[in-house]
């Protein structure tokens, strides 16, 4: 792909060593800040343009306040860093980059950072531009200066993108990155283990509409124009459609920090209400499996087996709990939970209670019935051919053992 110096010369603007000496703007020309309240900060690199905005304890986002206890000590476990439950809210930066493109490359610039944090009871944003490419090193300068109290970073699919384009920034003009060695949690991956089963999608302006209820302004502008948007500011000098791109960056900040929250609260107390859908009873089922809280993981996914769900989603649902339950070594819960699902026709449910009464009741015939049985679900069940022969492969090795110890 073409880095952002060629594309800035096609346009025909000079960058680096080529820029002339800055001009006053012409009178209709519309700067950046007449459009957008900020101001001109000075750095050891030169000045910096800075917008700042603060967020009471009463602002909601959609229906979720951003603000919340912050009980981080499960998503510390999931997210396998300890420094994660152990630092404050107020030490954590949540950070969000708009860039010239999506390559990440050394030709990608970030022009817009938006950065916010917990002040004194406030949730202070601020937002550092790139007037011109030449001012890089004193934007990231000024970032430096609002990160420095933080010890911990919470961004987007920023482990992935975000960070590391930033580093890459401040290598190229030999500062070190304020946050290297940081404890960094990436709100993205959590996401989609919580939401990926219902939700067609896990972007984050989906999860403020379908999560958080929060809907955006018409200023919002969609995330595949805003390099361009750029491109023609800095080869127009006309600010006004950077407006929304500012609006855009700001909303995405303050979406992680009610995010943040709602998961937070919503994996310290499932119960309060918060949880409505079986599906995200089951998803959170899953990951308190995964991190070792096994009756807590029976719990949540006997609630969302309580609420309704696809006959499909079910069958998943009480799949996953038998096999909990039997891993508790909660066996007459497991039976019950694949006589269930057994009667509706889940074949998984068959076998599991043929394996039961073979190597726990060491009932041969018994087994030999389950078998018989899960075979006959498979013959009458419309599926996919190589899941068809998957199954039969196994039933069918399964019948020949049972009916050799048997003697048949």
């Amino acid at each position: 792909m073409s880095s952002l110096a060629d594309k800035l010369k096609s346009l025909g603007v000079k960058i680096g060593s080529e820029l002339p000496a800055s001009r006053p703007p012409a009178p209709d020309r519309h700067t950046i800040d007449s459009v957008v309240a900020g101001t001109f900060l000075p750095t050891p690199r030169g000045e910096a343009f800075v917008t700042e905005q603060v967020f009471d304890k009463d602002y909601l986002h959609g229906n979720i306040s951003p603000y919340s206890e912050f009980p981080l000590s499960l998503i510390s476990q999931w997210a396998n860093d300890s420094r994660i439950s152990s630092l404050p809210i107020s030490k954590f930066a949540f950070l969000d980059t708009e860039t010239s493109g999506v390559s990440g490359g050394t030709g990608t610039y970030a022009f817009l950072v938006g950065a916010a944090r917990f002040v004194d009871d406030k949730f202070v944003l601020q937002q550092f531009f790139l007037r011109d490419p030449s001012e890089e090193p004193a934007m990231l300068e000024a970032l430096i200066n609002f990160l420095a109290p933080c010890e911990g970073l919470v961004t987007f699919n920023g482990k992935s993108f975000d960070a590391p384009l930033l580093v890459t920034r401040y290598s190229l003009h030999r500062i070190p990155a304020p946050f290297k060695g940081y404890a960094h949690l990436d709100l993205l991956p959590l996401a989609r283990r919580l939401w990926r089963d219902r939700l067609p999608s896990r972007a984050l302006k989906y999860l403020e509409e379908h999560v958080l209820g929060f809907t955006r302004a018409s200023e919002e502008v969609p995330g595949y124009e805003i390099p361009w948007l750029y491109f023609d500011y800095l080869r127009t000098g006309d600010a006004r459609p950077l407006g929304g791109v500012f609006y855009h960056n700001a909303m995405d900040v303050v979406a992680m920090a009610a995010l943040l929250g709602h998961v937070s609260e919503l994996l310290a107390d499932p119960y309060n209400g918060r949880v409505e859908h079986g599906l995200d009873f089951i998803a959170l089922g899953k990951l308190f499996e995964d991190l070792g809280h096994w009756d807590e993981a029976a719990r949540l996914f006997e609630r969302g087996l309580m609420l309704e769900l696809t006959e499909a989603d079910f069958g998943v649902a009480v799949k996953r709990l038998s096999i909990l339950q039997k891993k508790r070594g909660d066996m007459d819960q497991a039976i019950r939970l694949w006589e269930d699902a057994a009667a509706k026709g889940h074949i998984y449910a068959h076998i599991e209670l043929a394996k039961y009464y073979e190597h726990k009741l060491r009932d041969v015939a018994k087994s030999i019935q389950w078998a018989k049985s899960a075979r006959a679900e498979v013959e009458k069940a419309d599926l996919p051919a190589y899941i068809r022969k998957h199954w039969l492969g196994e039933i069918d090795h399964r019948l020949e053992r049972l009916e050799r110890k048997a003697g048949l």
